[in-house]
């Protein structure tokens, strides 16, 4: 089997990912739905040739991580079909992959219903942005039009931090430095800190995994810098809680406090099925006004969930708000509507 042939069939059958796993027949995720590509069963040889071959596609990369972990991530690009993004695996003793589809083009924030006051969330120029939701939601896709809003109209220096790259993005208005950790840095941390000295407007970090990543990010944002990242996390309290649960208890109030002052704005978001069985995004959107900077200050961050659960304005959105207004342009359906609520009584009485 030619993985060349197999990724071009998959993009053409507009795939989100490409499952290569011994034991089964390639699969692709189509519209979220794992369609199988025929009945001929992978055996752990042929999905050791597989892997092997799309290592190959990669050029510069090695399978000595690979074998010595047991996994590894990376992205590559065959020209004229897509960029990919690879994890490959160990599993039951055989190699296997996932690969994410990623298009040359960069996503237009139109089509994908991604709604302008998200895209422009960066104009602020200082603070801290965070997208959140779970794996596979369109995170870094989110994130990549609030780049490239920035990048078409405004002068500025953007560096992005990234494991690995996803999106492409050349210089227009602004200066775009991106860096792969593990190919053009060491790790997060690493490149933050040296992001600091490389004179930067605005800096995208992949994600915020651990204490030391966070705090070097909010300190960044602290001095005067435009943030953006992600978190797995689903809700702006929960994200709140995320951040500040990270540090010690001592450290927990000023960080708190820290926290208030920094962050502008919290976009949750989730990927949902639509009527026409395609994928559409519904988002949770809190701007961080002075009343939740003082819960966030005094530690009331539970009654966050209060301000933005009746809310419903281009500023500030609930999920639940969000998927009400997505039923009532008949793009998704009552069950799913409520299948994806965070609070599916309450939404049933207004449905």
């Amino acid at each position: 089997m030619n993985v060349s042939a197999l990724l071009e069939r998959a993009v053409n059958n507009t795939a989100s990912d490409i499952f290569i796993i011994a034991g089964l027949p390639v699969s692709c995720r189509v519209n979220g739905v794992i369609e199988r590509e025929d009945d001929v069963r992978l055996m752990p040889d042929d999905t050791e040739d597989l892997v092997n071959q799309i290592y190959e596609l990669s050029g510069h990369r090695s399978m000595e991580t690979l074998h010595k972990y047991g996994d590894d991530d990376f992205a590559f690009a065959i020209q004229g079909i897509s960029r990919f993004r690879v994890s490959a695996y160990k599993q039951r003793g055989a190699l296997s992959a996932v690969i994410r589809v990623i298009t040359f083009n960069l996503p237009d924030s139109h089509s994908l219903g991604i709604p302008e006051n998200i895209v422009s969330l960066g104009d602020s120029g200082k603070g801290m942005v965070l997208v959140t939701g779970p794996a596979g939601s369109g995170k870094s896709t989110t994130l990549a039009c609030m780049v490239d809003h920035i990048n078409r109209t405004k002068d500025k220096h953007i560096i992005t931090l990234e494991d690995p790259l996803e999106y492409l993005h050349r210089h227009k208005k602004s200066i775009v430095s991106q860096r792969e950790i593990n190919v053009d840095t060491e790790s997060y941390v690493t490149a933050l800190r040296a992001a600091l000295r490389q004179s930067p407007d605005v800096i995208l970090l992949g994600e915020m995994r651990d204490y030391e990543t966070i705090n070097v990010a909010m300190t960044a944002a602290e001095t005067g810098h435009m943030i953006f990242s992600t978190l797995h996390t689903i809700g702006a309290a929960n994200t709140i809680d995320r951040i500040i649960d990270v540090f010690p208890p001592n450290q927990q109030h000023q960080i708190a406090v820290q926290l208030s002052m920094i962050l502008n704005a919290v976009v949750s978001q989730q990927l949902v099925p639509t009527v026409d069985g395609k994928m559409t995004p519904a988002f949770e959107i809190m701007t961080v006004t002075p009343a939740i900077r003082n819960m966030i200050r005094d530690s009331k961050i539970p009654q966050i969930d209060g301000v933005i659960y009746p809310a419903s304005s281009n500023d500030m959105i609930s999920m639940d708000n969000s998927l009400l207004k997505l039923y009532q342009d008949g793009i998704i359906d009552k069950n799913t509507a409520l299948l994806y609520a965070t609070n599916p009584e309450m939404l049933k009485k207004k449905l």
